[in-house]
C-alpha cells in the first residue's frame, strides 16, 4: 500500500500556525506507529516566492497538479485578499481534486476557498468566530454553524481557528488509523488527545458556586466510573448544583448536553478497549456502562459508523504497533 499524499495549498501571506498544523501531524515521520505514515506536499496555490504572515520564506516543490492527485487536500488559513478572491486556479484545482474523489479539509479561514469552490453549498461547515457573520452573509447556502470546534461531513471538513485545526487534524488521524495512534500523536505534540467537535469555540466564563465547585471534578469522577449508572441527577449532585443549574451551565461550557458527552465517554472508552484488549464485546459492554452488547452495538455504530467487531478488526493492529515495547538496547 503507497502512502496517502496529503497535500497542503500554499498561498502568499498565510498564518503560520494553521500551516504548521497540518506539516507536525502529517509530515513528522511516524511511521513507528503507522507503516507507511503519510506523505505531505507543500503546493503552491500561486505564483512565488511565497511567504508567511511573519515573513518567513516558504519552499513549496509542489503545484496545483500535485495537489489535484492527492488523497488529503488541506486548505489552512488565508490572508484576507485570499478570503475575499481565492486565486481561480486553486478554487478549480480544489473542484477537480474533490471530483477524483480527494478528502477536502480546511483550517479556520480556509472554509472561504471551500465555499468559493462550491463544496460547502448544502454541507454543515464552520470557521474562526470573528469571520462567523462575514462568511454566513457570502455564503448563505452553507449550513454555517459558528459555535462548534470543527465538523465532519464525510469527504469535507472544515474547523474554526488556530487551536480547532489540531483537534481536526487529530480528528483524521482517529478516522484513519484509530484512537491509539490518534492519542500517541497527541501525547507527543503534549496537546489534548480529543475535543468534542460540538465543544463551543469561545465558551464563556462558568459562574461558580458560592463555595467555588464547578464542572471539572464531576466530570473527572464521570470519567472514572463510566461502567456506573450515571443521570444527570448524578451528575449535578455531585457537581452541587441543580439539575437545571448544572445542565445550563454544561451546554455553556461543552456545547452539548450532559448526556449526549456520555455517550461520547463511553464510545471513546469501547474504542480504546478494542484496540488495545482481548476481551469480548459483552464484557466491554459492562465496563463501558452500556450493559449489553446489544446497546453497545447500537451506539457504536451510530458515533463510529462501523460494528464493535469491524472496528476491532479494523484498527488492533495499528494499536498493538503503537503499544509495543521499545527493543532493548545492547551494551
Amino acid at each position: 500500500m503507497g502512502k496517502h499524499v496529503v497535500a497542503v495549498a500554499v498561498t502568499d501571506a498565510a498564518p503560520v500556525f494553521e500551516l504548521a498544523v497540518p506539516c507536525e501531524v502529517f509530515g513528522v515521520d511516524r511511521s513507528d506507529l503507522v507503516d507507511p505514515w503519510y506523505e505531505l506536499r507543500l503546493c503552491a496555490a500561486e505564483p512565488g516566492p511565497l511567504r508567511t504572515a511573519a515573513g518567513m520564506g516558504l519552499a513549496t516543490p509542489y503545484g496545483l497538479d500535485d495537489l489535484v492527485e492527492a488523497d488529503t487536500v488541506v486548505l489552512p488559513a488565508a490572508a484576507r485578499g485570499v478570503q475575499l478572491s481565492p486565486p481561480a486556479p486553486l478554487v478549480a484545482a480544489v473542484r477537480a481534486a474533490h471530483d477524483r474523489g480527494a478528502r477536502i479539509v480546511s483550517l479556520c479561514t480556509g472554509a472561504y476557498v471551500l465555499a468559493a469552490a462550491g463544496l460547502l453549498d448544502g454541507r454543515p461547515a464552520t470557521t474562526h468566530w470573528m469571520n462567523a457573520g462575514d462568511f454566513a452573509h457570502r455564503f448563505p447556502a452553507v449550513r454555517f454553524d459558528p459555535g462548534v470546534l470543527y465538523t465532519d461531513d464525510g469527504d469535507v471538513l472544515t474547523s474554526a481557528g488556530t487551536a480547532a485545526a489540531i483537534d481536526l487534524c487529530l480528528h483524521l488521524l482517529r478516522r484513519d488509523h484509530g484512537v491509539a495512534v490518534a492519542n500517541e500523536v497527541a501525547r507527543r505534540m503534549v496537546v489534548p488527545p480529543h475535543r468534542e467537535p460540538g465543544q463551543a469555540q469561545h465558551a464563556r466564563l462558568l459562574v461558580q458556586t458560592e463555595d467555588g465547585d464547578d464542572l471539572a471534578p464531576a466530570l473527572r469522577w464521570a470519567r472514572d466510573h463510566l461502567a456506573e449508572p450515571l443521570t444527570v441527577a448524578r451528575f449535578a449532585a455531585l457537581a452541587h448544583l441543580s439539575e437545571r443549574t448544572f445542565a445550563r451551565r454544561f451546554r455553556d461550557k461543552l456545547g452539548i448536553t450532559p448526556l449526549q458527552w456520555l455517550l461520547q465517554q463511553r464510545v471513546r472508552l469501547a474504542q480504546e478497549l478494542l484496540e488495545t484488549s482481548d476481551e469480548p464485546v459483552e464484557r466491554i459492554a459492562w465496563r463501558t456502562g452500556f450493559s449489553t452488547a446489544a446497546r453497545l452495538r447500537h451506539h457504536f455504530g451510530r458515533v463510529t459508523g462501523m460494528s464493535p467487531r469491524t472496528y476491532r478488526h479494523v484498527f488492533r493492529t495499528r494499536a498493538q504497533r503503537v503499544h509495543r515495547p521499545a527493543p532493548e538496547l545492547s551494551a
